[in-house]
């Protein structure tokens, strides 16, 4: 219900210059754009479970199908005008299988 462009317009371009890659000395000192690589958006982990009562998550702070669609591919243009591509997604609202091979100790929650 909350998320608007701007938030997307933030996290884009957050996302495609956060410096998360390690330079030839082995810091973290490179971005996605730096390395040439490639960014992943899945539209499932969008969706807004509210954990915080009970045992089951409630959905109903989630944005209407029609919106989020919208609202995620403005999202996933945004990074690619921030030199964050190529971008590859799934298909919306769909069921996926995703496999992710995470590559060190690190976990990273962006947050405005």
């Amino acid at each position: 219900m909350g998320d608007r462009e701007a938030e997307a317009d933030w996290l884009a371009e957050k996302i495609s210059g956060l410096r998360i890659f390690n330079d030839g000395e082995g810091k973290m000192n490179l971005s996605v754009r730096d390395v040439g690589g490639e960014v992943l958006a899945v539209s499932q982990f969008t969706l807004l479970a509210d954990t915080r009562k009970g045992k089951r998550p409630s959905f109903v702070g989630a944005a209407a199908p029609e919106k989020a669609e919208r609202l995620f591919d403005y999202f996933c243009e945004r990074l690619r005008e921030a030199d964050a591509h190529p971008v590859k997604t799934g298909v919306f609202g769909a069921m996926m299988d995703v496999a992710l091979v995470n590559d060190g100790p690190v976990t990273i929650i962006l947050e405005r």
